[in-house]
C-alpha cells in the first residue's frame, strides 16, 4: 500500500525495495506479489496504477525466475490485459496506464522469448485491435535483460538470517514484524550500495564510449581543417573530460577487484580512453 500510495506522486523506492525483499524472502512471495500487483494495476486511480507498474518492473528486474514464472502465467497476464479491454477496465484506465501496460508486455516478449504465453497474450492484443503497432519503447527500456536476483545478498549467503526473516514475517507479534523490517532495511541498504556501484560503472563506461566516439568525429573534421571554433572548444572540453574519466575509471577498478568481468570492462574502457587521448595529442597537440 505504501509503495503504491496514490497520495504521493514520487515513487517511494525504499518501500518498493522492501516489497522486493519480502517477495524474495517468502516462499509464497512470487504468487502473492503477482496477485497484489494485479489488483493495484487495475486501480481506477491513475497514480496508484502507475506506481504499481513501477513496482512490477522493479520486481521483474530483482526477483528472479520464480517471479518471472508467475508473471508468465495466463492467470496474471489475463489480469494485466483486462486494463486494456473496454469490456473490463479499459473504460476507466487512463491512456498513460494503458500505454505503459502495452509497453511492459511488449518488452517481456523481448526479455522472455521462451515464454509462449506472453507472446500469445501480446498477439491476442494485436488480433483484437487493442494494439495496432508495436510501441516505440527506448532500447534501454527493453534491453539488457532483467538483472538476476543478487546472489551474494545476506538472504542467499546466510541461511540463518534467511530463516530468521521468514519466521519473523510469519509472526503476528508487532515486535517481530518490526525486527523483520529492520533486517530487511539493512539488506536493502547493502544491496542499494552494490547497485549504486554497478550503476556508476555502467554510466561511466557509457560516457567513455560516447565521448570517445564524439571526439573521434571531431578529430576527423579537424584533420580536414573543417572544424569551426565552437567545435574546437567542444573538442578541448571532451579531451579534458576524458582525462577526468581516466581517474574515475581507476577508482572504480579499485572497487571492483572481486569481479573479474566488471574489471575487464573497466580496463577495456580505459584502453579506449588512452588511445583516444593519444589520437588527440597526435592530431591537435598537447593542450
Amino acid at each position: 500500500d505504501e509503495a503504491t500510495d496514490p497520495g504521493v506522486l514520487e515513487e517511494k523506492w525504499e518501500c518498493i525495495q522492501q516489497f522486493c525483499a519480502q517477495l524474495n524472502a517468502d516462499a509464497e512471495g512470487p504468487r502473492l506479489a503477482a496477485r497484489l500487483l494485479a489488483h493495484k494495476i487495475q486501480s481506477p486511480q491513475e497514480v496508484e496504477a502507475l506506481h504499481a507498474l513501477t513496482v512490477l518492473e522493479t520486481c521483474v528486474n530483482n526477483c528472479g525466475e520464480k517471479f518471472h514464472s508467475e508473471i508468465a502465467k495466463f492467470r496474471f497476464l489475463n489480469e494485466l490485459i483486462k486494463v486494456l479491454f473496454p469490456e473490463y477496465y479499459g473504460t476507466w484506465s487512463s491512456e498513460k496506464v494503458k500505454s505503459r501496460v502495452t509497453e511492459i508486455i511488449f518488452s517481456w516478449t523481448v526479455w522472455f522469448p521462451q515464454e509462449v504465453k506472453i507472446r500469445d497474450a501480446y498477439q491476442l492484443l494485436k488480433k483484437q485491435g487493442i494494439v495496432k503497432e508495436d510501441p516505440k519503447v527506448p532500447e534501454d527500456k527493453i534491453l539488457p535483460p532483467p538483472s538476476p536476483r543478487l546472489q551474494n545478498s545476506i538472504f542467499d549467503t546466510d541461511e540463518e538470517k534467511s530463516k530468521l526473516l521468514a519466521k519473523l514475517l510469519k509472526s503476528t507479534h508487532a515486535e517481530d514484524l518490526q525486527a523483520a523490517n529492520r533486517l530487511i532495511k539493512s539488506v536493502i541498504k547493502e544491496e542499494q550500495e552494490k547497485s549504486a556501484k554497478v550503476s556508476r560503472r555502467v554510466n561511466t563506461i557509457s560516457e567513455v564510449s560516447e565521448n570517445v566516439k564524439r571526439m573521434d568525429e571531431l578529430l576527423e573534421d579537424y584533420k580536414r581543417r573543417e572544424l569551426p571554433q565552437s567545435d574546437r572548444e567542444t573538442l578541448q572540453s571532451l579531451f579534458q573530460r576524458c582525462e577526468k574519466l581516466r581517474t574515475l575509471l581507476f577508482r572504480l577498478a579499485s572497487e571492483t577487484v572481486d569481479d573479474d568481468e566488471a574489471l575487464a570492462e573497466l580496463l577495456q574502457a580505459n584502453d579506449r580512453l588512452v588511445q583516444a587521448l593519444g589520437r588527440y595529442r597526435k592530431t591537435v597537440g598537447s593542450p
